[in-house]
């Protein structure tokens, strides 16, 4: 399986830190602002003269609106989330640094979560390899890498994820058989785990561009199509019977090797190539049969 088929986009924004400071002397400063335009009015209501008067209640109250409007550069950034912020439309950066920091309250900030999450696929009905309906679904573990591409790059990052994890499961599913009837081929019930890798890798080549990384894709339901299912499990039950059958006949051709070897090397009695067929066969048929053998008890010599 290769990446061939996704198609590689060169991000035309890239991730970069934000400049900010720390929330707490911003916050000091801010109430120490008000304060200062509070005690401006206060003192320009109780002056005597009109000019001053008026002169200290403008100050005050332009003192009061820089104070807010300095405190609305204020955010507070939680563990697992980040700020991407804009000024004018243009990407300045992200915080990352949770607490509370202070940027230019003129930026916008957008609240992104950078916490691992979880998404599960719907059962999906598809062919596989050998056009056999299928039935699976997955899970995939995910998380935001670059903010600025899961903002910038796609409309809705989350909602992208969903779309392409379907894709690539679909994908997945057509490349490989349900069961290989090719030994050393994979299939999906037999190799899920090599499989799960490949599904994996296609899916961080496909979510690249919104700036996610794959942590972990499991299927989490995978069986044939209930129209197919009953003709499949007799197909799986005879392959079963098979394999054990083999093994029976070469666990049996074993035991009569022994037993000719053994009784050539006691020299316990001297057998033709007649009778040594004849005891072969004997034996095959004793360890072979799925029923148990009815002795029969030889009074005569060897040969009767």
């Amino acid at each position: 399986m290769t990446n061939a088929s996704v198609p590689e986009q060169e991000p035309q924004t890239r991730e970069f830190p934000a400049h900010s400071v720390g929330g707490g002397l911003a916050l000091l400063l801010g109430l120490a602002g008000l304060l200062v335009g509070g005690g401006l009015i206060a003192a320009g209501a109780a002056a005597a003269a009109a000019l001053a008067k008026g002169l200290l209640i403008a100050l005050g109250i332009l003192v009061d609106i820089g104070s807010v409007f300095a405190m609305c550069g204020l955010n507070t950034v939680a563990p697992g989330q980040a700020r991407v912020v804009q000024l004018f439309g243009r990407y300045r950066g992200t915080i990352r640094t949770d607490g509370l920091r202070w940027v230019n309250p003129l930026t916008s900030r957008h609240k992104i979560s950078t916490r691992v999450r979880n998404h599960e696929t719907a059962v999906l009905k598809v062919n596989d390899a050998y056009g056999n309906p299928i039935e699976l679904a997955a899970v995939v573990v995910w998380k935001v890498e670059d903010t600025a591409r899961a903002v910038f790059e796609v409309d809705d990052f989350s909602e992208f994820v969903e779309t392409q994890t379907e894709a690539a499961v679909r994908h997945i599913a057509i490349e490989y058989p349900y069961d290989s009837h090719d030994e050393g081929g994979l299939s999906l019930r037999e190799n899920a785990e090599e499989i799960t890798e490949k599904l994996a890798a296609e899916l961080q080549a496909r979510v690249d561009a919104a700036g996610v990384h794959i942590i972990e894709s499991r299927f989490t339901h995978l069986a044939y199509a209930p129209e197919i299912a009953s003709a499949m499990l007799q197909r799986q039950q005879a392959g079963a019977v098979v394999a054990a059958r083999r093994q029976i006949v070469e666990g049996a051709v074993g035991m009569v090797e022994l037993a000719l070897t053994r009784l050539a090397e006691e020299d316990i009695v001297e057998l033709d190539p007649e009778r040594k067929a004849a005891m072969v066969s004997n034996l095959m048929v004793v360890l072979c049969g799925d029923r148990s053998a009815q002795p029969v008890v030889n009074t005569g010599t060897l040969y009767q």
